[in-house]
C-alpha cells in the first residue's frame, strides 16, 4: 500500500512539474511606451514572441485600423529587418492640425535579412503613432506572424464582451484619458521664452541673494575685527591695573 500510494504520489508531482515547465502560451500584443492618450501621440510596441521550438520568425505584418485610421505611423529603424510602411486613400480625409490628410498607413510589414526572432526569444517593434482618436477607448491592430518553415499565424480574431478569449486574439492597444499635454509635440518658443525669462529672473535673485550675503559677511567681519580690538585694549589695561596693585 504504502509503495503504490507513494508511486501514485510521484506520477503526480511528475505530471504537475511538466505542466509547470511547459512554456505559457504566448500571443502577439502591442503595449505603450508610457501611455497613449486620447487625441495625443504615443510610442506602442508590438511585442513577438516565437512560439515554435524548430522556427524562427522571420516576417510580421500589422494591419491598422481603418474605422479610426492614424495620420502618422513611423516605425522605428530595426537592425536585422527590412521594414515597409504602405499607405492607403481615406474614404474620409482626416484634419490635422487644419490639415487636410487625404491618406494613412494601412500597414507594416517587417520582413527578417537575417535569422529573425530564433526559438526562446521574443522581439519588440516599436511604432510611433498619432493623433490618436478622442472617440475611441482601444484600437486593434491585426497581425500576421510568419515562421521560418512557411507557417502563418493569423493573429486577427477580435474579442467580443462577455465571451472567452480567443485562441489568436488580435492585438488591442487601450487608450487612456485624453491629458492637458496629450496633444503637444515638444516646446514651442513662447514656452522656451518663458523658460529663458525664468531663468533669467533666477539667475537675478541669485545674484541678488549672493551681494547680500557678501555684504552681511563684510559687516560681520568688521564687527569681528572691533570686537577683537576691544578685547585687546581690555586685556592690556586690565594687566597695568595688576602691575600698579
Amino acid at each position: 500500500m504504502k509503495a503504490s500510494r507513494l508511486a501514485a504520489t510521484g506520477a503526480l508531482a511528475a505530471s504537475a512539474v511538466v505542466v509547470l515547465s511547459s512554456p505559457a502560451f504566448a500571443h502577439v500584443s502591442v503595449q505603450p511606451e508610457g501611455t497613449a492618450a486620447k487625441g495625443g501621440y504615443a510610442v506602442v510596441d508590438f511585442k513577438v514572441p516565437n512560439e515554435r521550438d524548430d522556427a524562427s520568425t522571420t516576417k510580421l505584418e500589422v494591419t491598422f485600423p481603418t474605422d479610426h485610421p492614424l495620420a502618422s505611423a513611423m516605425p522605428e529603424p530595426m537592425d536585422g529587418w527590412n521594414i515597409k510602411v504602405t499607405k492607403s486613400k481615406l474614404a474620409k480625409p482626416l484634419e490635422v492640425h487644419g490639415e487636410k490628410i487625404s491618406e494613412a498607413v494601412s500597414k507594416i510589414t517587417w520582413t527578417a535579412d537575417g535569422k529573425g526572432i530564433e526559438p526562446g526569444y521574443f522581439e519588440k517593434f516599436p511604432v510611433s503613432v498619432g493623433a490618436l482618436p478622442e472617440d475611441a477607448d482601444a484600437l486593434t491592430f491585426k497581425a500576421l506572424q510568419t515562421y521560418s518553415d512557411k507557417e502563418v499565424v493569423r493573429w486577427i480574431e477580435v474579442q467580443k464582451d462577455g465571451a472567452e478569449e480567443p485562441e489568436n486574439p488580435a492585438p488591442v492597444l487601450t487608450l487612456s484619458a485624453a491629458s492637458a499635454d496629450s496633444h503637444s509635440h515638444g516646446s514651442t518658443a513662447e514656452d522656451a521664452s518663458d523658460e529663458s525669462k525664468t531663468t533669467e529672473n533666477t539667475a537675478a535673485d541669485t545674484s541678488t541673494a549672493s551681494d547680500s550675503s557678501d555684504t552681511t559677511a563684510r559687516v560681520l567681519g568688521v564687527v569681528g575685527i572691533v570686537v577683537g580690538a576691544l578685547g585687546v585694549a581690555y586685556g592690556v589695561l586690565a594687566g597695568r591695573r595688576r602691575t600698579d596693585a
